[in-house]
């Protein structure tokens, strides 16, 4: 995974990541992975390891997001995610990193789920 330099020369990550690259990431200890779905769909399946914060409540609970490492971030299929992708760069975590195809991928990739 490369990392792109912005306009104001601040590293940042790749908007988009493969499950694949965020199960690595996560494994090797180097990323945190936030799951953005409700309780209700988190309760049904979930990643784990992953830390539960609702899209809705990512503004309440943006001091639990580290600004410092590379967050990847996950819904169901990658549009939520995504959303919450762009309001983390712009509330200074410039590392967050949507994964592609969200948990609905992650486990057509064959990768850990708890259900």
């Amino acid at each position: 995974m490369s990392e792109q330099r912005s306009i104001l020369g601040a590293v940042e990550s790749p908007l988009e990541a493969t499950p694949a690259d965020a199960f690595a990431a996560v494994e090797a200890g180097s990323a945190v992975l936030i799951d953005v779905r409700e309780p209700w769909e988190h309760a049904q399946a979930r990643i784990p390891g992953a830390v539960l914060i609702p899209m809705g409540e990512v503004p309440d609970r943006l001091a639990e997001i580290p600004a410092d490492r590379d967050v990847y971030v996950h819904c169901r299929v990658g549009q939520r995610s995504a959303k919450v992708v762009a309001y983390l760069r712009e509330h200074g975590r410039p590392r967050t990193i949507n994964v592609a195809g969200g948990i609905e991928a992650w486990q057509d990739a064959a990768l850990p789920v708890t259900e």
